[in-house]
């Protein structure tokens, strides 16, 4: 009898445990370290227990993403966090996870004595993303400094991180607003990594966050980019605490073994370079923080972004159902 009722309970977790597995997740993300730890995800099968497949799709531009996030295809996004604020005051039903991404920007020059924003005055500058949040935030930063960053800039604006390196690598500017793993790719194909050279042709100056927190008087963070849930997640609880818990152990992972990290995405993204990946894993600062955990920094931020150009959040603060629970 005894053993009759184990076996009963034993076909009963079985079919309530087949149950709760959905048939596919897709995770998305763009070519940017947000998404690195999904790829880990999809390699390792660290959600075998909630799904029968799960697939990374590389978003590559904003209109991709877009099309992603209307035909609904997408369970699981990366997205900067300025980009889930907007969809969500534009009506998609999306709401934040997590934050994971708190420093990634920064400048490249070839003046080794240009440290900080303000050193930059006068200089011509390659920006990525005209009126989105690299540029954004490093207006905010020099009006803090009493600097105008129309006037006291030259300010070439180009579509991508990417643009802006190969103007550089090309020579045709001399500094450059660049995302990481952009600044790590572009020393090491200029030959400026500083183990290598004695003379480099390119320098790292300030990251962005650094200054960021000088001038606001704040710690040195940025909630930049993190993992959003796209959807009704009515029922879906279980998947995505799943989902949480399996993104901070690969984003651990990935911190910890650069060089396996760097090879494995670069297999899945062959538009990045393994060397300046790795290099570039330890530059970026990685944390990942619960979207209520982090409520308080991102409402910050998002205060600073609307006040410069409310378009980039949709126009208002989102309320609090954007913060999933």
């Amino acid at each position: 009898m005894f053993k009759t009722s184990l076996m009963i309970l034993g076909i009963l977790s079985g079919v309530l445990f087949a149950e709760s597995k959905v048939d596919k997740l897709v995770l998305a993300g763009p070519f940017a370290t947000v998404s690195h730890p999904l790829i880990h995800m999809v390699e390792s099968g660290a959600l075998k227990d909630v799904a029968k497949e799960v697939e990374f799709r590389l978003w590559k531009n904003p209109d991709e993403l877009r099309a992603l996030v209307l035909k609904g295809e997408v369970d699981f996004i990366a997205v900067p966090t300025n980009v889930g604020a907007n969809l969500y005051n534009k009506g998609i039903d999306i709401k934040l996870l997590n934050v994971s991404v708190w420093g990634i920007l920064g400048l490249l020059t070839r003046d080794k004595n240009l440290k900080t924003l303000k050193d930059f005055k006068g200089k011509e500058i390659a920006m990525p993303f005209r009126s989105d949040m690299p540029d954004i935030i490093f207006e905010e930063i020099v009006k803090r400094y009493g600097l105008d960053p129309k006037k006291d800039f030259k300010l070439r604006y180009v579509a991508t991180p990417i643009d802006a390196m190969q103007l550089l690598i090309m020579r045709r500017v001399d500094h450059a607003l660049l995302a990481e793993p952009a600044i790590s790719i572009a020393l090491r194909k200029t030959g400026s990594f500083p183990l290598k050279l004695v003379a480099p042709d390119l320098y790292r100056s300030n990251m962005l966050e650094n200054e960021w927190g000088e001038v606001f008087k704040t710690e040195a963070k940025i909630p930049e980019a993190g993992m959003a849930y796209l959807g009704k997640s009515e029922g879906k609880e279980h998947i995505i605490r799943r989902f949480l818990e399996a993104y901070k152990s690969s984003l651990a992972w990935y911190k910890e073994n650069p060089k396996e990290a760097s090879k494995m995405v670069v297999k899945a993204i062959p538009m990045l370079e393994a060397e300046g990946l790795e290099d570039s894993i330890s530059r970026v600062q990685l944390e990942a923080v619960l979207a209520q955990e982090a409520k308080t920094s991102l409402q910050f931020f998002f205060d600073v972004l609307q006040q410069n150009n409310p378009k980039v959040i949709g126009g208002k603060q989102p309320s609090d159902g954007f913060y999933y629970q």
